[in-house]
Formats: structure tokens, sequence, C-alpha cells
């Protein structure tokens, strides 16, 4: 019944996917004893001042959109890990633990089932294989 602080290379595999973000992430993890839901916790610099009620809009719309939708989640409920097993989302936003830290400067927090939600994606790439 161990907290153990680990590296990741989840900061790495974000540049690869996102390359304006190459370089400018960095990571670590903490593994932790539950099965599986993990939760991201992302502490960002903005170039715009901004507040946390336009982020959370920003996300909460950008989570119905038909690109999103069912890849992105949003929730204003108050969470702990086992309310995310089995959700198929890629990533849940967590809009009661974030933090604005100043009007450039703020934690966002994201949950997700570390297996399901991959597995889902997995599954829509075959989909999409299997109609090309």
């Amino acid at each position: 019944q161990n907290i153990i602080p680990a590296s990741t290379g989840a900061a790495k595999a974000v540049g690869k996917v996102l390359p304006a973000l190459n370089g400018k992430l960095t990571g670590m993890a903490f593994r932790v004893p539950t099965p599986d839901v993990s939760v991201v916790d992302l502490t960002v610099k903005l170039k715009k001042e901004t507040s946390y009620d336009a982020i959370k809009a920003l996300i909460k719309a950008k989570s119905e959109t038909p690109e999103y939708k069912g890849v992105l989640g949003y929730t204003e409920d108050q969470v702990v890990s086992t309310d995310f097993q089995g959700d198929s989302h890629s990533s849940v936003f967590d809009a009661g633990a974030g933090i604005m830290l100043s009007s450039t400067f703020v934690k966002l927090v994201s949950w997700y089932d570390n297996e399901w939600g991959y597995s889902n994606r997995l599954v829509e790439l075959a989909m999409h294989v299997d109609s090309v």
C-alpha cells in the first residue's frame, strides 16, 4: 500500500502527437495501489489572461462537439477514481478540482480509465481502418 513516484513518457508522447507542444511539457507519475483509473494534474502557463470559468466553459463546449463527444468528458460532480472505472472517454475534465493560480497560470485536473478508454479508442481506430 504505497504511493511510488515514477517517470512517465506521457509528455514526450503528447509532443509527438501535437508537435506544437514538443519540448514544452514534462511530467511525472505517482503509482498508487488502484486497479485502474489515473488522474492528470496539468499546470499550464497561458500566453493570454483568462478566468477559470472561461476555461471550464471552453472545455465543456468542446466536450459536446461531434469531434470530441465520447472522447473528452466534463464533470462538475464531486468525484473519486472509482467513478471512472469503465468510463470510455479518453479523459474526463474535473471542473471542480482545478485551480486558477493567476490570470495566466492554471492547474487542470482530468481523469481517465487507463485500460477501458484506450481500448475504446482502439476499437474506433479498427472501425475507421475497416471503413477506408
